[in-house]
């Protein structure tokens, strides 16, 4: 197959369903090879008996890519090493990593288990950097051996981790950090020809049909199903690509027909004292920074 990302490896986490699978369809119809990583739990993180991640390999298969599967858990260090080893065993090489993976566990905070929060940092935070973690080290070390890569990681962030979104605590605050590990990563690793971007999409998968469900229902028949999981992989694809050099350390929100780069945090209006203010005089100086500042956007589900 044939595409702008033609002879590539890529590897894309939770692709079992959804945004997962479509960036693995899309990337296979672009001439990448595709390790299909999928755990294949429920949305809460439960196990489930079928497998996801096999019957998008023989999609994939069927339309005349290449892919295998992997079911490997990578919020470990055995499964995220694992997979970068499967895509370099099947394949011979790895040039694309696309972070994906994740579940559920929606509470307000007050009603929020300490378990509810630890799964959903794990499987989204920790395992988002454990795959870049093994991979970026596979990279440097090709670089360092005189090789070239070029390199490149789609981490997936999303407007609950930009905005905040109520009964989402736990998630926002996994997606608030991922945007972070993008950051820094994206610093760290540009030297050794690496690329690292975050996504923030809007789309109907498991996670959001029902949580968002007016907002995500499918249109009458002939309309642009702007919520459809689809849309947002062309720009995955892209910046997976070769022709994406160049741009890195990027935040995208992706929804229907349309790309924003969201400019994240800086600086506003400012007083300086000189010295030390009093709080009197810090909190009057906060009203008038206030009021010249912009109004921030509301919090998801705000009422």
């Amino acid at each position: 197959m044939t595409g702008i990302c033609s002879g590539r490896v890529a590897v894309v986490t939770g692709a079992g369903r959804g945004l997962g699978r479509a960036h693995a369809l899309a990337l296979a119809a672009e001439g990448a090879k595709v390790v299909v990583n999928d755990l294949g739990v429920g949305l809460d993180g439960a196990a489930e008996t079928d497998g996801p991640a096999q019957r998008v390999v023989d999609e994939i298969r069927a339309l005349g890519g290449e892919a295998v599967a992997h079911g490997g858990d990578i919020a470990t260090t055995d499964g995220a090493a694992s997979l970068i080893t499967t895509a370099l065993e099947a394949f011979g090489r790895l040039d694309i990593l696309v972070n994906n993976a994740g579940f559920l566990r929606d509470r307000m905070l007050v009603n929020l288990d300490e378990d509810d929060w630890d799964a959903v940092m794990r499987v989204h935070l920790k395992g988002h950097f454990l795959p870049l973690k093994h991979a970026a080290a596979h990279w440097r070390a090709e670089a360092k051996g005189g090789g070239t890569p070029q390199a490149r990681v789609v981490n997936t962030s999303s407007g609950a981790g930009l905005l905040g979104s109520v009964g989402q605590g736990n998630y926002s605050a996994a997606k608030a950090g991922i945007i972070g590990l993008t950051l820094v990563a994206a610093a760290e690793m540009g030297r050794y020809g690496i690329q690292i971007n975050a996504i923030a999409p809007a789309a109907r998968t498991r996670m959001t049909e029902h949580t968002f469900a007016e907002t995500m229902a499918a249109p009458g028949e002939g309309g642009f199903d702007a919520m459809a999981p689809e849309n947002v992989s062309p720009l995955v694809v892209w910046l997976g690509s070769a022709a994406s050099t160049g741009v890195t350390g990027r935040v995208f929100a992706v929804e229907g027909g349309r790309i924003t780069v969201m400019e994240g945090w800086r600086p506003g209006p400012t007083a300086d004292k000189g010295a030390r203010w009093s709080p009197a005089e810090a909190g009057e100086a906060a009203l008038g920074l206030l009021a010249a500042s912009e109004t921030p956007q509301p919090v998801y589900g705000t009422r």
